[in-house]
Formats: structure tokens, C-alpha cells, sequence
């Protein structure tokens, strides 16, 4: 009995000592969807919306995350810089960061689209969160010249700060009415899931470098 008593003892130390130096990768990862309508899943119902789909595909793929919508309809690129700061919640591993869609259709001029996308992404950097940059472009009735230089924000600015780049958000999407709502401009819920399809593997692998520097 004593033997019995003695091994019991040394396994239940065991799991406790295992469970103490758990890796970080035990832990649920945290990601905050950061962007306009598109992320905040605008006309679409309970469960249709990007943050929703994304995260119950990373899960089914048996990733432990949870991933805030800090999407907010109608946001341009100034607004989001605003309210990064309480958008983005201490402990967060990762932001997808989606904005750029209403400066483009308001025409605002790139420069300043660069320079608060750039604003926000020195912040991030600063508080030491991954990001991965979900990229936009121009429709072409704005003219070559506002779409070549809207359009080169998003790969300029991945490089600047070594992030990585999901060109287009709405790939797949875009010019394609079956998978718009009748504006023409979201995604419904089949759209929702092209997008998702199309960005996953994009996630997954900002996840595993995030775990991998941790």
C-alpha cells in the first residue's frame, strides 16, 4: 500500500510540475479583428460575420483562440487610429488590422491613409503586438494615378515594419454579386466564407510565429 500511496504521490507531483511549465502554446491566443464594416460583419446576422467564421475555422483546425471584432462600420483610417489605443486590449497576440476601404470610396488623399495606417501600426510595434495587414484596393473609376498610389500603401508599409501582408481582403469577393450583398461593396455570408477560406492560411501562419517568438 505504501508503494501504491508513494507512486500516486509522485504522479500527481508529475501533472503538477507539467501544468506549471505548461508552454505559452497551451495557453488560448488572443486576436483582435481591427477594421470597418467588413470586419464588423455589416448586414449579415448572428454567426455570418468575419471575426465569428474565422474563428470557429481556426478552431476546427485545433487552434485554442478567440478572436475579437473591434470592427466598426463606416471607420475610415483616421477614425480607427482615434481609438486604436482602447480597440486593442493589453494581451492581445495579434491584430488583423483592415481599414482603408472608406478612404478609398471618400477619395481621401493616400498620403494620409499611409500616414495613419502607419500610425497605427507604431503603435502596435511599440506595444509589442503581431500584426498581419489586410490590404485594400482602389476601384479603378478613381484614375490610375489615385489607384497606383492607394494601392502601393499596403505593401509599402508591410515592408517598412517587417509584418506580413494579406493583399487584398476582399479577394474572391470583390466583382462578384453572388457573394455581395445587394450594395456591392460586403461580402454575405457565402463571401464571408471565401474570404476566410482564402485568408487562413495567411492566420495560421502569423499564429505560429507569434508562438514561435514567444
Amino acid at each position: 500500500m505504501a508503494f501504491k500511496h508513494t507512486l500516486a504521490a509522485a504522479f500527481i507531483l508529475f501533472l503538477a510540475i507539467c501544468g506549471a511549465i505548461s508552454p505559452a502554446s497551451a495557453e488560448t491566443f488572443k486576436i483582435v479583428g481591427f477594421g470597418d464594416s467588413l470586419m464588423a460583419g455589416f448586414g449579415l446576422g448572428p454567426g455570418e460575420g468575419f471575426t465569428e467564421k474565422l474563428q470557429a475555422a481556426l478552431r476546427a483546425r485545433g487552434h485554442d483562440v478567440t478572436i475579437a471584432n473591434a470592427g466598426v462600420s463606416g471607420d475610415t483610417s483616421s477614425g480607427g487610429l482615434s481609438r486604436l489605443d482602447w480597440s486593442v486590449p493589453d494581451g492581445t497576440q495579434l491584430v488583423i488590422l483592415e481599414l482603408g476601404a472608406n478612404d478609398m470610396l471618400r477619395g481621401i488623399s493616400p498620403e494620409i491613409t499611409e500616414k495613419n495606417l502607419d500610425g497605427m501600426l507604431a503603435k502596435l510595434k511599440q506595444r509589442k503586438i503581431a500584426v498581419l495587414l489586410a490590404g485594400m484596393r482602389a476601384a479603378p473609376n478613381l484614375g490610375a494615378g489615385y489607384q497606383d498610389a492607394f494601392d502601393a500603401i499596403f505593401p509599402k508599409l508591410a515592408g517598412k515594419y517587417g509584418i506580413p501582408l494579406y493583399p487584398f481582403f476582399l479577394d474572391g469577393v470583390a466583382g462578384e454579386p453572388s457573394l455581395q450583398l445587394e450594395d456591392r461593396l460586403h461580402p454575405n455570408a457565402k463571401g464571408v466564407d471565401r474570404i476566410v477560406e482564402r485568408i487562413l492560411p495567411a492566420v495560421e501562419k502569423a499564429i505560429a510565429t507569434v508562438r514561435d517568438s514567444s
